[in-house]
């Protein structure tokens, strides 16, 4: 064998191990960029997933949000609803006239006479415009004489001298006792809540 046969013999050998190297690295390559794309790919489904559940918590929050912003709009209108109501009753209180003033506001002074009955001076207050009413009714109470004025919306409200005792039995107060006593009523009458 020649050299040169040898020599052939050889860049044939090396030829045939290049291409054998040059297909097993496109091979390799080739599974190296699968292997990548399926990564790439499992990365973007991901990455996908994790944006789907992003939007869905924001779209919950915002409709959580917006229902909460719903609820306090509805509860401040039924506030506002209730006050004006309360206000009504307020003025048709202050506005009452004649007999029926008389009557509610001699009940008044009657169920707070029962705390002096053991004084021998009482003093009654109330309202600056109903001092005629209460002069006139006191006069057929032994001991009680009108002493001033209360910023209130009629009734009385009744302290002995001796006792300290002092009963408030106005209209405001009476009023205060029903509203908190009968608020969730109004409020179910007003609103049609069951």
């Amino acid at each position: 064998m020649s050299l040169d046969n040898v020599v052939e013999d050889i860049r044939d050998e090396a030829r045939a191990r290049a291409e054998e190297i040059k297909e097993a690295g496109e091979e390799r390559a080739e599974t190296i960029r699968s292997e990548a794309e399926a990564e790439a790919e499992a990365l973007v489904e991901e990455r996908e997933a994790e944006v789907e559940r992003q939007l869905e918590r924001e779209r919950e929050q915002a409709l959580s949000s917006a229902k909460l912003e719903a609820k306090q709009a509805r509860l401040s209108a039924r506030r506002d609803v209730l006050q004006r109501v309360r206000e009504q009753v307020e003025t048709e209180l202050a506005e009452l006239e004649g007999d029926r003033r008389e009557e509610l506001t001699k009940t008044l002074l009657d169920a707070a006479s029962v705390e002096f009955e053991d004084e021998d001076e009482v003093l009654v207050y109330g309202r600056a415009s109903d001092a005629g009413l209460l002069e006139d009714i006191l006069s057929n109470y032994d001991g009680y004489e009108l002493a001033g004025e209360r910023d209130c919306l009629g009734g009385v409200v009744v302290e002995g001298t001796n006792s300290r005792v002092r009963v408030n039995n106005t209209f405001d107060s009476v009023l205060d006792t029903v509203w908190e006593d009968n608020l969730k009523e109004v409020s179910t009458r007003l609103f049609d809540d069951q």
